[in-house]
């Protein structure tokens, strides 16, 4: 029976081609782009789930609140990991990792930069992730001085085919070679730091006393069933314990201004998508675009099965009478459901290959655009097949539930005698769906216009800076002399000006400290930024009061140009100039004296407010060079500063990027998901549409005989086509009215997000709604004028 069910159904299909074809796109389409939303969500998840006691690793982060000012910082003080082994029974063990900076190996005569991948850590870091050695031993591979495990890819990049173990990289930052014990396989991508080379390193001298508040990424192996509360609890207690008999700071005094320290154990499978804390060990993701494109996933698939119900119902007409004739030769109502569903299930299968093999061939261009390294391997597999049989099983059955239950509730007498249907306006539930698909469709489109012109604001908003034509040279801390090579490049025509300083609005190296602006005054939370004489003229910085630094005053060397947040915060309003401010504490402070209040400038995200910026004249070991040129003939100038740099450092590798690129580099995640977005909402729209197309086509088909008769009494084709569309686009309509308000509710929210924004405009939710409404005409359009140029005696011949 079942396979008589399959065969009639097959026959159906053949014999309806262009239905089935149309059909079978639209399912195709939308559960191709399902399933690379799926490869995205997946892949986005499984961070940190290859380490093989994942469910018992967490980080412990710290949350230090100063002066009003909380900050939460994803490294712990230095003595966390030793009370955690020795004071936590429910712990097994406890490493510390820490990056390490300014790393540069030998490679024959060339010095290769591994900023980035380097870090030093415990010898205990195999106990806790799970890092396979292919060659070396994991339990004594860190555990003398000076060496060095490597990743699979370096040891190929330094070592070629040779065996690395036993061998020496030179690491040129301290003039030592390191001993290679150990190659690992190469970390997987989804992981929330990346190793490329784990050097050996004590990196605690001295746990007692809390002399380093945040100075180390902490991970801990706790054991099965743990209390973590109760962890946290004992690890707060331990803090504050040893806090008390600290040099550093006295935790009552502290604590009774309002202040606090607060430790907290994040499991290491939350940290990519759900921090973004100071001094991250790598770059993590939004939970939130997992969320976004999870629904807009749903929503997709939502758009195909309605299509399926919409294009099945529209060929009620034609197979009335098929039903008609089943039925009176003794077809009960379930086989009839039956013969529908196996329809439904056979072009759902079909289009769940097709869609396989469409995101298979768009997996590329998909990963160019979310920057992802998504693969369909045999792991994929593994999860892929049994999810997409469910998918066809319970897609197929969604699609086909609704034709199948009303087709086979046609009564063979009405039928028959062609009373079959009342009309596109008895549909209600057809209407039903035409309202949600375009509903769905206009909030994509109104979600994509906001962020389009929050990037496109992004990009023009003035930042207090001019990061045009600024061109950054990286590894000047590694010359002895940097200062010659800027002295250098300021002589070439092309250069207006050049500073030396890893201080840059468009780079992470951002360093809070903590100052005192005045006497007996409470410290406030402060970025402090060390840079040279010529910075804030290179960055085209406007000075609001006061002067910048120059080297035409020697009292420079002990003064500070604040910003504007800085002057407001420190309670100086438009007396700043001449202000005292204290850093340091004993032996180490510091007075400085304020010459200048520098206007506010953007040195993060947008996404937050400007804060408190001080600035003093120091040298800066890990300083890049930064110089603003004149592009008028950039390739010759490029070359001229190229030579310079070679005739200096010929063995340093010559590496630059340019300002404005570094500033994009920060929203690249918000373009990448914009894109996404556009791309995902013209599919939907498409989707759409074969589904309107699908009810216009039901329309016109029902009302074959009303047009034939309104033909011959003499109405015009506009009128008509005025007739079949006004009912749609009243429908499209309130999918505009029922969108808008949600789409200005979920986009402003998301808006909240950025600290620096543009507000939704009201002509992107009209432009949003007119779009919808032409798209719909035009849709409704190719049907409506089929109609109404056929000729009336045939119309009339097939209504009866």
């Amino acid at each position: 029976m079942i396979r008589n069910y399959f065969k009639t159904a097959l026959r159906s299909l053949l014999k309806n081609k262009g239905f089935t074809f149309i059909n079978i796109l639209g399912l195709a389409l939308g559960l191709a782009i399902c399933l690379l939303i799926t490869f995205y969500v997946v892949d986005e998840l499984s961070y940190d789930r290859y380490n093989i006691k994942h469910d018992s690793i967490y980080r412990v982060n710290t949350d230090l609140k100063f002066s009003g000012t909380l900050t939460q910082y994803a490294i712990t003080a230095t003595p966390v990991a030793n009370v955690l082994k020795t004071e936590c029974p429910e712990v097994e063990t406890a490493v510390r990792i820490t990056p390490a900076l300014n790393i540069r190996f030998k490679k024959g005569d060339e010095i290769v930069r591994e900023d980035g991948a380097t870090f030093y850590c415990e010898a205990n870091i195999f106990d806790v992730f799970t890092l396979p050695l292919l060659s070396g031993d994991a339990k004594t591979a860190l555990k003398e001085p000076n060496s060095v495990v490597i990743a699979e890819s370096m040891s190929r990049k330094y070592f070629g085919d040779n065996d690395a173990i036993g061998k020496s990289l030179f690491l040129v930052t301290s003039g030592t070679s390191l001993k290679v014990t150990g190659v690992m396989k190469d970390m997987p991508v989804q992981s929330h730091f990346r190793a490329n080379f784990l050097l050996a390193a004590d990196p605690v001298n001295n746990d007692n006393p809390w002399n380093k508040l945040t100075a180390f990424a902490t991970y801990v192996l706790v054991k099965p069933k743990a209390n973590i509360k109760h962890l946290e609890t004992k690890l707060n207690m331990a803090m504050q314990k040893g806090l008390e008999g600290s040099s550093t700071i006295n935790y009552s005094k502290f604590s009774a201004g309002g202040n606090y320290f607060k430790l907290g154990l994040m499991p290491v499978t939350d940290i990519h998508l759900k921090s973004n804390r100071v001094m991250e060990l790598g770059t993590n993701g939004n939970s939130q675009y997992v969320y976004i494109f999870s629904a807009v996933a749903v929503f997709i698939l939502l758009l195909a099965c309605i299509n399926f119900m919409n294009l099945s119902t529209a060929r009620s007409a034609n197979r009335a009478r098929e039903v008609g004739v089943r039925k009176v030769l003794g077809s009960s109502r379930k086989h009839l459901i039956f013969q529908f569903l196996a329809e439904s299930l056979i072009v759902t299968f079909v289009a769940a290959v097709i869609a396989v093999f469409a995101a298979w061939g768009l997996l590329p261009l998909f990963n160019h655009l979310s920057n992802k390294e998504l693969v369909i391997n045999i792991q994929t597999a593994s999860w892929l097949l049994p999810t997409l049989l469910s998918i066809v099983v319970v897609v197929g059955i969604l699609a086909g539930s609704y034709p199948a239950f009303f087709l086979s509730a046609f009564q063979p007498i009405n039928v028959l005698k062609g009373k079959i249907a009342t009309g596109f306006k008895g549909g209600v539930f057809r209407s039903t769906l035409v309202v949600v698909q375009f509903a769905i469709s206009i909030f994509l489109v109104i979600g994509t216009l906001v962020i389009y012109n929050q990037l496109n604001y992004i990009q023009n908003k003035d930042l207090g800076f001019n990061r045009n034509q600024v061109l950054i040279l990286n590894n000047v801390n590694t010359l002895e002399h940097p200062e010659i090579l800027k002295q250098e490049i300021k002589r070439l025509p092309g250069v207006m000006n050049a500073t030396l300083t890893s201080f840059l609005p468009t780079a992470n190296n951002k360093v809070l400290n903590y100052v005192s602006p005045g006497e007996n005054k409470t410290g406030q939370s402060t970025q402090f930024w060390r840079v040279d004489n010529d910075y804030l003229s290179t960055m085209g910085m406007h000075i609001k009061a006061g002067r910048g630094f120059s080297d035409k005053f020697k009292t420079d060397s002990l003064a500070m140009v604040i910003n504007e947040t800085a002057a407001k915060t420190f309670g100086y309003g438009d007396n700043a100039i001449g202000k005292t401010i204290t850093t340091g504490i004993g032996k180490d402070i510091k007075k400085y004296h304020v010459i200048g209040v520098v206007k506010d400038f953007n040195f993060s995200s947008l996404r937050d407010n400007v804060t408190p910026l001080v600035m003093a004249l120091d040298n800066d070991w890990l300083a890049r060079l930064s110089i603003r040129i004149n592009t008028h003939n950039l390739p010759a100038l490029m070359a001229q500063i190229k030579k310079t740099w070679k005739t200096i450092a010929p063995n340093e590798h010559f590496e630059y990027s340019f300002m404005d690129a570094d500033f994009d580099a920060l929203y690249r995640t918000e373009q990448r998901m914009g894109q996404l977005f556009i791309l995902f909402t013209g599919l939907a729209i498409a989707i759409a549409c074969l589904g309107l197309f699908g009810l216009a086509a039901y329309a016109a088909e029902q009302r074959t005989r009303e047009i034939g008769i309104r033909k011959v009494l003499g109405a015009s084709a506009a009128a008509i086509v005025g007739m079949l569309s006004k009912d749609f686009i009243r429908l499209v309509g309130i999918s505009f009215f029922v969108a808008a308000p949600l789409a200005w509710l979920v986009m402003n929210k998301w808006l909240q997000g950025f600290a620096y924004r543009d507000n939704i405009q009201w002509w992107v939710v009209l432009l949003a709604g007119a779009g919808a409404l032409f798209i719909a005409f035009a849709t409704i359009g190719l049907q409506s004028f089929k109609a109404a140029g056929a000729n009336p005696v045939e119309s009339l011949r097939s209504g009866d």
